[in-house]
């Protein structure tokens, strides 16, 4: 596999990009070295940008929390995350999963993540016995970011309900300032195990993508999806027939090192059944 050093000859090939966000812009606290000029300069290129995240929550608080870090909305076209997504689908409820859905959420998460639910008809409790499905935006401080374990009770008890779940992210983990936290996809996991029935909303699912292509405006040969996770950003590229790049930062530099081979990265490729065009070392020019 070809390692990039720097994302200029992926500008050269390429007019649009998909990147993901934690774990390739930013560690959770604060951006990778180079990202914000890397971004300036795909923008002086008049390069198109949207990024899409798998993030549980609505797409004007990841702006902010953006903005926040010194990436302002100028360096990119638009936000799509997977709270986003929820959202509309709550809101709507024209899919056939959401349709049975009723307005009494057990909420697993931290409140922080319910603007996924605000303005809508839809009430919380933290009882499965007065709920109608489950809400699950992932772990929350009181019961800890490490492990499900403490939440078995809580997934047990919905389950025993037969509530229907929506996930609303379906990453396993994430890097935090270089501690590996679970997310509300190993959640998902548990459930399913217990018999409970799940959606995820979120990448790899090409309805993720639709708002996405849409903004961007350009062929799929003309877009590079940049992500560090082969099960979402890189199965979701090729899902929808865009070039994936695997970024080496986020859980790829957690699993693979600092310095990972070529061959190294080809087997993990292979094993995750993904063909990611190249690899990047970090988003920097």
């Amino acid at each position: 596999m070809n390692i990039l050093e720097s994302v200029a000859p992926l500008a050269d090939s390429h007019d649009g990009f998909i990147l993901d966000i934690w774990g390739v812009l930013h560690d959770g606290e604060k951006p990778y070295p180079g990202v914000p000029e890397a971004l300036r300069e795909l923008r002086a290129r008049g390069k198109r940008i949207v990024l899409l995240s798998n993030a549980p929550r609505r797409a004007w608080t990841v702006a902010e929390a953006l903005a926040a870090m010194g990436l302002p909305a100028p360096l990119f076209d638009g936000i799509v995350t997977s709270g986003e997504v929820a959202w509309t689908l709550l809101r709507d409820r024209t899919h056939p999963f959401f349709a049975k859905l009723g307005n009494r959420a057990f909420h697993i998460g931290p409140e922080r993540d319910l603007s996924v639910i605000e303005g809508l008809d839809i009430r919380v409790t933290r009882d499965p016995a007065e709920a109608e499905f489950v809400l699950n935006t992932g772990p929350d401080l009181e019961h800890g970011r490490q492990s499900t374990a403490p939440y078995q009770a809580m997934l047990e008890g919905a389950a025993a309900k037969r509530l229907p779940m929506v996930c609303t992210n379906p990453d396993r983990a994430v890097m935090v300032a270089g501690q590996r936290l679970i997310c509300a996809g190993a959640f998902a996991d548990v459930y399913m195990g217990l018999g409970g029935e799940v959606m995820e909303i979120g990448k790899p699912d090409p309805m993720v993508y639709e708002t996405v292509l849409a903004t961007l405006g350009l062929p799929p040969s003309r877009i590079a999806a940049v992500g560090d996770t082969p099960h979402t950003d890189l199965a979701g590229a090729a899902a929808v027939g865009v070039d994936a790049i695997w970024a080496l930062t986020g859980l790829a530099g957690d699993h693979f090192g600092p310095d990972p081979s070529p061959d190294a990265l080809d087997a993990e490729a292979a094993r995750e059944g993904v063909r990611p065009v190249a690899a990047l070392r970090s988003l920097r020019w």
